[in-house]
Order: structure tokens, then C-alpha cells, then sequence
């Protein structure tokens, strides 16, 4: 049997060299066992370590920016225009801790999400009294406030694993809460009691690594062991360094010939220490002469060694694939790369950003939140939607537009749009959409701005009504199209 085995795969054999690697078989959530220490070990490198801070920062600023935002698109002309305002006006109140704007729930989500490796959120209902644009708010609940290590039977039969509870068919009808967070200080008597929480209130944002894993992990976790020990290392060396500056000279003295100490160098004393023993002090630019039989020697501290950079680099790339952040970019260290391969590091980059965007961030958090925006701007009477209970799913689709990523070659990156658009592979709409902005907001500028030029008697060369590409205007050649035409007609001639 072992030698089918080994003949099957070799990683699966049980030789000398794989003797020691015997991991264990465990399931998507057996396996996360010790998530409390992991998860709190994660949090702790998150407040400490500065090349996770940055990876964290990096990967907020890219993924959120200033805010994915909503544009409706159900409904007539005027109802998306009193959606978009009800929406702009709500964002302001959207935070239940009464901090942030929407945008800035999306950040601190993302944030979370990339830390702990996953986040709660609830749906805050309120009344209409209570004098919100739409009586709806969200609450961010960070991981440890539904204990993992919750497992047992709820009172109906339902299973509750890991501070989740399942119905009879695997369905997720609830979540096992504590008041408050379990590592602050209570502010309640009761914070610590397990509250229960229906599911249809509660988002839930976090990747699975594996089918049915029901709990997120850190993504910091391959690498946590790693940063640890770099962090000690890097702290090591640079207390090394600190104790290199520290040049100190020992003076030794030879003893007399009847066994007594030689004299001190009377020039070179400066005090004396604690014992009474003589310090000679040094000064820069001076020559000492010495009495015979003296001689002096200086430390000699060990340096941070000629391949420490290296080193560091090495581990910082395996740092950075753990976090899905480019080196270069989780460091700001560009030397040696070329403008052409940066770009080709940007682009894989921003593949990992718009797949946790449009696979998870954007459906699991962002559009179950306009979900209930709607169903409460509905039922509050503040939208008005015919038959609105068989048309919620047309009603509450939404386009999303994340932040658009800046150019990496302006005339370059222009250009190809451009060509693009001309060639018919592109729309102008998409190619708005793609800098994050509202392709019908857009031409709403362009046609202010046209008609507050034309009131005004200006003409400019970004205006395709009164100039061509080259910027002359139209019905009139450029000075290379009439020495085109001369050199044209010269050769008839």
C-alpha cells in the first residue's frame, strides 16, 4: 500500500525526508480551533508592526478610496433623481456610533475585514421620529464580539457553531452576540451576556478559504509567525546599532616591577566612576602621547552584517503576498523596476482589489445595506413604489462605482481610451465609469459648461464643437494638413 502510495504522489509518502511532516485532516472549521489566539495575535501586529499597518493602509486606500458609490437604476428619471438624494442625505447618518459617513463605514469594514479576516455588521431600524433621512443605521461589530468557541443547541433544536446559529436545512438564522466587546471594560453590568441576533439583521463580510467554512481567517495568518520573529530581529538590530555608536577606548596599564599598578595618565583623566576607578576622555582632533608601557584599545561592536538587506527584503516579499500587496507597493522600494514592469505589478494588483470588491465586499456588505435602505425608505413612505413587495429585486438593483484608478502614463493611458472608444470596443459610459465617476453627471457638466462658454462668447480647444483633435477650428487646417496639401499639389504639378 505505501509503495502505491509514494507511486501516486511522492508528497504523499512517508520517506526519510517526509518522515516529520505529518499534518493533521481537518475540516474547514476543525481547523479553526485556534482562531481566538491567531485573530489576537493578528490584532496585536495590526497596532505594532509598521509593515502591517501599511499593508492594512494600502489595501484600504485601494480598495475603498473615497467610497464605492450607488447609482439606481430602476425607475423613471425622476425617481433615481429622489433616490440619489435620499441616498446622499442618508450617508451622513449612516454610522449607529454616529462617526462616520457611509463612505467611511465602507473603509473601516474593509479594514476589519482585512485584519480579523471577517466583520459583522447590523441593521439599525429606527423610528420615524427619531429624525433620520431614512430611520435606518449600521453598526459595525468587530469579530470578537460572536465568540467563536460558541457551540451547543439552542432552546427551538437549531445547532449553534461558532456563535452561528443553523436551522434543520443549514440555513443561517441567527447570531449569538455579546453586549459588548469582551476585551473592553464594561460599560454595562450585563455586557458580557450572549444576546441573539436574527440573521436578516446581521452582515456578514468575510472570504472563505474553503466550502463551508463558516468563520473568516486572518490574512495575516501564513505570515504572523514571520512577522513576529522579523519584528524581534529588526528591534535586535537596531539596539546593535545603538550600542555600535557607543565607541568606548580602554587604556591598559602594566604593572611595576614590585607588583603595583602603574600610574594613571594624568593628561587623559576626566573623573572618575563609580569604584574610583580613572575615565580618560577623548577629543576630536588631538594627538595624545602616551607614557611607555601603556597602550590603548577600542571596542569593537558587531555591524548589522553586509547581507541584512537582502535578508529583509526576502521576508518582507513573503509579508506582502500574505497581505496581497506588492512588495513595491507595501514598501515604496522601486529600485529596479522598470516603468513597464511596474505597471504589470499594478495590474495584477488591482485584479486582487476588483475580486474581494465585486465578489464579496460589494454583495455581501454594500448591496445588502441598500437592500434595506429601500425597504425602509419604502415602508416609511418616504419612496413611493407601486407593487414594491413583487419588484424589490428590480427595485434595489444597483450599479456600484468603485473609485477609478489613476493613471500610471496620462497621455499614454488618454490615448488608448480614446482609440478604444473610436474603434468601437469601448463605450464613453464605461470608460467614465471606470475613472469612477457618473457617465450622466458627466455630460451634465459638459453641457453646462458648453452653454455657460457659448453665453460668454469662449471658445476652447477641449470643445469638439469648435475645434478638432489637433485644436484648430473646425473647417480649418492645421499647419501640417495645409503642407500636406501643398506638398500634394506640388507633385500634380
Amino acid at each position: 500500500m505505501s509503495e502505491a502510495v509514494e507511486g501516486s504522489y511522492r508528497a504523499a509518502g512517508n520517506g526519510r525526508r517526509l518522515r516529520t511532516f505529518r499534518p493533521m485532516s481537518l475540516g474547514p472549521n476543525g481547523a479553526l480551533l485556534g482562531l481566538p489566539t491567531l485573530l489576537a495575535r493578528a490584532r496585536h501586529l495590526a497596532r505594532n508592526d509598521p509593515w502591517m499597518v501599511s499593508a492594512l493602509n494600502k489595501s484600504v486606500s485601494n480598495g475603498i478610496a473615497t467610497g464605492i458609490q450607488a447609482k439606481a437604476i430602476w425607475g423613471s428619471k425622476a425617481h433615481k433623481a429622489q433616490v440619489a438624494q435620499l441616498w446622499r442625505r442618508w450617508g451622513k447618518y449612516a454610522d449607529a456610533d454616529g462617526v462616520l459617513d457611509w463612505s467611511g463605514l465602507q473603509a473601516l469594514a474593509w479594514r476589519e475585514w482585512k485584519e480579523a479576516g471577517e466583520v459583522f455588521a447590523r441593521l439599525r431600524y429606527r423610528r420615524r421620529e427619531d429624525g433620520l433621512p431614512v430611520p435606518l443605521q449600521v453598526q459595525l461589530i468587530e469579530s470578537e464580539q460572536c465568540p467563536q468557541h460558541y457551540n451547543g443547541v439552542a432552546s427551538n433544536g437549531n445547532a449553534i457553531r461558532q456563535g452561528i446559529e443553523f436551522d434543520q436545512i443549514g440555513r443561517r438564522v441567527a447570531y449569538w452576540m455579546f453586549r459588548e466587546h469582551p476585551g473592553d471594560q464594561h460599560l454595562a453590568v450585563n455586557g458580557n451576556e450572549l444576546v441573539r441576533v436574527p440573521a436578516d439583521q446581521v452582515l456578514h463580510l468575510y472570504r472563505p478559504n474553503r466550502a463551508g467554512a463558516i468563520r473568516g481567517v486572518p490574512g495575516s495568518a501564513p505570515a504572523l509567525l514571520r512577522m513576529f520573529n522579523l519584528d524581534r530581529l529588526d528591534d535586535a538590530v537596531l539596539e546593535r546599532q545603538a550600542l555600535a555608536n557607543l565607541f568606548t577606548g580602554f587604556i591598559t596599564k602594566k604593572s611595576s616591577g614590585d607588583g603595583e599598578e602603574g600610574e594613571a595618565v594624568g593628561d587623559l583623566i576626566t573623573g572618575e566612576d563609580d569604584d574610583g576607578a580613572a575615565i580618560g576622555g577623548l577629543e576630536p582632533g588631538t594627538m595624545q602621547e602616551l607614557p611607555p608601557d601603556t597602550e590603548v584599545k577600542f571596542s569593537e561592536p558587531p555591524g548589522a552584517g553586509a547581507d541584512y538587506g537582502d535578508f529583509l527584503r526576502g521576508h518582507l516579499l513573503a509579508i506582502a503576498a500574505s497581505q496581497d500587496v506588492p512588495y513595491e507597493v507595501l514598501t515604496g522600494d522601486l529600485r529596479n523596476v522598470s516603468d513597464r514592469a511596474l505597471r504589470l505589478i499594478l495590474n495584477e494588483f488591482r485584479r486582487v482589489i476588483e475580486q474581494d470588491q465585486w465578489l464579496f465586499m460589494i454583495p455581501m456588505f454594500c448591496q445588502r445595506v441598500r437592500d434595506a435602505f429601500f425597504d425602509q425608505a419604502v415602508l416609511s413612505g418616504l419612496l413611493k413604489v407601486q407593487g414594491y413587495a413583487s419588484l424589490r429585486d428590480d427595485v434595489t438593483e444597483t450599479l456600484w462605482v468603485p473609485e477609478g484608478w489613476p493613471w500610471s502614463h496620462p497621455v499614454q493611458d488618454v490615448n488608448s481610451e480614446v482609440k478604444a472608444v473610436r474603434a468601437g470596443f469601448k463605450s464613453r459610459s464605461a470608460v467614465v465609469l471606470g475613472s469612477g465617476e457618473d457617465p450622466e453627471q458627466v455630460d451634465r457638466e459638459q453641457k453646462d459648461d458648453n452653454d455657460r462658454a457659448d453665453k460668454a462668447g469662449l471658445t476652447y480647444d477641449s470643445d469638439p464643437r469648435r475645434t478638432n483633435a489637433s485644436g484648430a477650428r473646425q473647417g480649418t487646417k492645421t499647419g501640417a494638413e495645409s503642407a500636406a496639401d501643398d506638398e500634394g499639389n506640388n507633385d500634380d504639378e
